[in-house]
């Protein structure tokens, strides 16, 4: 009996519940655990009481599904719906049928907005103070987001939303982006339950890097003639959201959307750039004047905005030359043609919800750009690649451009286009992405639905930004911010709901106060009032001078926006006490916020020794086949420097043909390979003709095992790029020897990787076929660096 009872007492306690049911859930700490009501628990189970399940967790009583998406590089004035030339229906209808903001605010750039958006907190709370590849050790600026820093994942699946992610990334520190992990920081670790996107700041539309979860996929192999990302990322999230409706319709979703259009590569089928033909041949200068006449006159903008001047930095229509308008003409029709087609696509996905009968009850929120539209383009004629001109600072020749126009949009360019442009597309503000100091990087536009709560649609003016989408969310959804998750104490989110809008398009303001800073680009609004410094780089310049202290040696400017709504009237110097006042508030919110140390560097900050270093000392590196998808920061690096890569192999009868061993891609890059059988070696420094280079022995490998293996003899020293001499060897006898003139100096690839066996993205050079399989063994493949 003893026993009995001691066992009894033992089956009592194996559970610990609230005391009172009314205590569960405590959606203050998460995750939350099933909740069951015990009776008598006996040895026997004829003796116990008869119990229910447990209860899981699910979330509020008519909570609605969350659409959340965000589109990048797009200013407020591209979309006709804030006036711009691009039509954008998707937009434009849930714009009719809902909320319009035309204050709304980004961070400037493209990792610490969306930073931003998924954890309610300011950028630099969120350790993320510029984009990964050039992250620094300190606080804000270290790429690691602490598990103190909840996302909106985590906080809606534990509290019984089902969750997904479509599209880019851009969160997850450089040093981490391999299939080898680790995950923490991935999508799937921050908390959504589904992943399908790209981890890097862009992607090739056509030959996207793609991870399913964590598990690298090529969606595009077996339909390379229509495959485009944007319609991918539609089809998964519609596939996605049907299923989860299908299984339990009651439960509901949060799907968050973010296609990476319209960043460069300006992408996008043919059909639909030749939809804009000749629609922008009468410049840059003219459309930035048409946008803000239609601004005002739907009126998204006041009566009485300035439109601010271009500076002459920009270069003007009119200069240009007949042949270099139609190229430029061109890379507009291409930008339009990719954001008009990603809103096509977001379309069929809220169709897919509508036809489900979901609609009324999702909340749609449709940030139109992560951050101003791009100036980036370092020539002011556009740039054929991004990685090859603005990394490898390779400029563009106006002759190529002009014999290869029809590329442009296509696979075998990275099209960005001319940097007047992009001012064009900000009207009617000053500056572009990169520059937070100035709206024209951080002011957007969004658009909120819901059609069974809004019930007074129409412009909302009051200020608002990235980091009230989350409490916005929370609020909806009637959950409450989390104190705890998974134990750790979570920091206060810096956002405000944007509920208290629905209704009433004259509250007034509730986020009062918000700093800026990007590149020591400093700014801090405060009740009307902006601060803020005068950029000391144009916003195409990724290199120069470094200032030692941002914040006193930079120039400040003070702007009423309360009767500025364009940041048009410098009023610093009619206002000094005001200006001192607010520089006062900068430093105490960039105190609190981690923002300080300011550095004022670009792409210096992207030099390798300034993150975490796995591979320091490391000279061999050993693959086997089928190890694909290895990124630039964990690949051995081979640039500016000697450098052999060794490939044992076997050769079944009848030959071989197939990648050993590739990096980069058409853009550049090199690969070692079996070409026709015979042993080869490609090596691009950018996608021009010039730059193609090969190395090729003259007989065709036989049956049996080889070792093949190519030698860099690098000649530059210490200068970068320069070239060297490939010896191509076969079973340790030279086959060949050639000279590779120039070299990739800076970065191979912003999202191709090294592959082992096979090619993933784009080939090297246009003899061969992604994914080009060997089609003998691979024993293993070395590398080793000299």
């Amino acid at each position: 009996m003893k026993i009995a009872r001691h066992l009894a007492l033992l089956f009592s306690c194996t559970l610990a519940v609230p005391a009172q049911a009314q205590d569960w859930p405590d959606r203050r700490h998460l995750p939350i655990e099933p909740y069951q009501k015990l009776g008598k628990l006996d040895p026997s189970v004829g003796a116990s009481d008869s119990i229910e399940w447990p209860t899981e967790i699910a979330a509020p009583d008519g909570a609605p599904n969350i659409l959340l998406i965000m589109t990048d590089d797009v200013g407020f004035g591209a979309s006709e719906v804030f006036g711009g030339p691009i039509p954008t229906p998707t937009y434009a209808k849930l714009a009719k049928e809902g909320l319009k903001f035309n204050r709304f605010h980004t961070t400037a750039v493209c990792s610490p907005s969306r930073a931003a958006l998924i954890t309610g907190r300011n950028h630099h709370v969120a350790s993320t103070g510029i984009i990964m590849e050039f992250s620094t050790p300190f606080p804000g600026y270290h790429s690691l987001v602490s598990r103190s820093v909840g996302t909106i994942g985590e906080i809606l699946t534990d509290n019984g939303y089902a969750t997904s992610w479509y599209g880019k990334n851009h969160n997850v520190p450089d040093w981490q982006t391999t299939p080898a992990g680790p995950f923490q920081l991935w999508p799937t670790g921050l908390g959504f339950e589904y992943f399908y996107g790209f981890l890097g700041g862009d992607a090739h539309q056509f030959r996207p890097a793609i991870f399913e979860n964590t598990v690298a996929v090529d969606p595009y192999l077996g339909r390379m003639d229509d495959y485009i990302l944007d319609k991918d990322l539609a089809d998964h999230a519609i596939k996605w959201i049907r299923d989860q409706k299908a299984v339990n319709p009651k439960k509901p979703f949060l799907a968050y959307y973010t296609p990476g259009t319209a960043h460069a590569p300006h992408h996008a089928p043919k059909d639909w750039i030749a939809k804009f033909k000749g629609k922008f041949d009468y410049g840059w200068d003219k459309q930035r004047e048409m946008t803000f006449a239609k601004q005002k006159e739907i009126g998204v903008i006041p009566l009485d905005a300035v439109l601010n001047p271009t500076p002459a930095e920009y270069g003007r229509w009119d200069d240009l030359s007949p042949d270099m308008k139609r190229v430029a003409a061109r890379e507009m029709e291409c930008y339009a043609a990719a954001l008009a087609y990603a809103d096509n696509q977001i379309g069929r996905v809220i169709d897919a919800i509508d036809q489900m009968g979901e609609l009324d009850n999702t909340l749609i929120i449709y940030i139109q750009g992560d951050n101003g539209s791009s100036s980036e383009d370092t020539t002011g004629v556009g740039v054929t690649s991004e990685v090859v001109t603005l990394g490898n600072k390779f400029p563009d020749e106006p002759e190529f451009m002009i014999k290869n126009i029809d590329e442009f949009g296509g696979p075998w360019f990275q099209n960005l286009y001319a940097r007047g442009w992009a001012h064009a597309m900000n009207t009617p503000f000053q500056w572009d992405k990169k520059i937070a100091s100035h709206l024209g990087g951080t002011r957007t536009s969004m658009v909120m639905s819901w059609p069974a709560r809004i019930k007074n649609p129409g412009l909302r003016s009051q200020f608002t930004h990235l980091t009230d989408i989350v409490p916005t969310i929370l609020e909806a959804s009637g959950i409450p911010a989390p104190e705890t998750i998974n134990g750790f104490k979570q920091v206060p989110m810096n956002g405000t709901s944007l509920m208290y809008l629905l209704d009433d398009a004259n509250a007034p303001e509730r986020h009062t106060t918000q700093y800026f800073e990007i590149i020591a680009n400093q700014g801090i609004y405060h009740e009307g009032w902006l601060a803020n410094t005068t950029p000391k780089r144009l916003p195409w310049v990724g290199f120069g001078p470094s200032n030692p202290d941002p914040f006193n040696d930079y120039e400040w400017e003070l702007y009423d926006l309360s009767k500025d709504f364009s940041q048009s009237k410098n009023v610093a110097k009619e206002n000094p006490e005001k200006l001192e006042e607010l520089r006062k508030l900068f430093v105490s919110e960039a105190s609190r916020n981690q923002v300080f140390p300011l550095d004022d560097r670009y792409i210096e900050r992207a030099a390798p020794e300034n993150r975490p270093q796995h591979n320091v000392g490391r000279t061999e590196y050993t693959y086997f086949d089928g190890t694909v998808r290895i990124t630039e920061g964990m690949a051995p690096n081979m640039k500016n420097r000697s450098y052999s890569i060794t490939a044992e192999v076997e050769v079944p009868e009848g030959g071989a043909e197939g990648i050993l061993l590739t990096q980069g891609g058409w853009f550049g890059g090199n690969a070692l390979m079996l070409l026709d059988g015979k042993p080869t070696f490609v090596y691009a420094r950018s996608h021009y003709p010039q730059h193609k280079y090969r190395v090729q022995g003259p007989d065709k490998l036989g049956a049996g095992k080889h070792t093949v293996a190519v030698n860099f003899a690098y000649e530059g020293g210490k200068e970068a790029g320069k070239g060297g001499t490939a010896t191509l060897t076969v079973d340790g006898k030279e086959v060949a020897k050639g000279r590779i003139e120039e070299t990739v100096p800076i970065r191979i690839s912003m999202d191709e990787t090294l592959d082992i066996g096979e090619d993933t993205g784009t080939p090297v050079v246009r003899d061969y076929e992604v994914p080009f399989h060997f089609t003998g063994e691979i024993d293993k493949v070395v590398v080793n660096l000299n």
